[in-house]
């Protein structure tokens, strides 16, 4: 459309130069045989006025249109241009919330299956447990003996204790009496297999304490259990500090 309205233009622009030109030629002319100088001075003055007024309000119209189409399509675009941007901050608003759903998704997926990881894992264990519970043998169901070798002695141990918390059990046992059910401090008075200190302590887990090696290894699990969790906890103390 400009290069069609620059060529109007220019048309027009032609048509009046040379209409103004033919005008002034034949004023010219007739000026001279009439013999009227000022005549044809005026009418030469008119034409040119003329022409100008014509090669002056023609492009201005003309570019006025141009113009203004050309704000009319800047407008459309910058509308559509806009509308597009609109769009897509939409499309990624609505990109990132679904991510962030998705994330929260996996983290609950992933949260549930922990919680019951654990449960299960803990089901397994308090099982566990109560099957160790129950092969393990109380000091009451040993009969009661005038004495007791250490062979007897480690065996009602294994009966009594964790199979996990034997080997600490005996260490301890080992350091401390040497596996000897009526081994005495003479300094302490210590007494018994795990050298309770006084020796009466073991009388809460029965009567008989000073000659039964059962008594003695019930009272000793109950004291590592109650003071450091579990007789390894006591062994590892142990080691630290020889004594617990």
């Amino acid at each position: 459309m400009l290069e069609g309205n620059r060529v109007s233009r220019i048309s027009v622009r032609g048509f009046a130069v040379a209409s103004a030109t033919a005008v002034t030629t034949v004023g010219a002319v007739v000026g001279v045989a009439s013999g009227t100088a000022s005549s044809t001075s005026d009418n030469m003055e008119t034409a040119a006025s003329d022409a100008t007024t014509l090669l002056a309000e023609v492009p201005m119209g003309q570019q006025a249109q141009v113009q203004s189409l050309s704000l009319a399509d800047q407008a459309d675009a910058q509308a559509a241009a806009a509308e597009s941007t609109a769009k897509k901050a939409v499309e990624e608003s609505a990109r990132l919330q679904a991510a962030e759903t998705a994330k929260e998704k996996r983290a609950a997926a992933d949260a549930q299956a922990k919680k019951e990881q654990e449960a299960k894992e803990k089901k397994e264990r308090e099982a566990k447990e109560r099957a160790t519970r129950d092969k393990q043998r109380d000091a009451s169901s040993f009969a009661a003996k005038s004495s007791y070798s250490i062979s007897e002695v480690k065996e009602m141990a294994r009966q009594m204790i964790p199979a996990d918390q034997f080997q600490c059990f005996s260490n301890i046992v080992e350091k401390e009496s040497g596996w000897r059910y009526t081994a005495q401090n003479p300094s302490s008075g210590a007494y018994g297999l795990v050298q309770a200190l006084p020796g009466t302590k073991m009388a809460s887990a029965g009567a008989d304490w000073r000659t039964n090696p059962a008594t003695q290894i019930k009272w000793g699990l109950n004291y590592m259990n109650n003071r450091y969790d579990s007789p390894c906890g006591a062994w590892q103390f142990w080691q630290a500090n020889r004594w617990y």
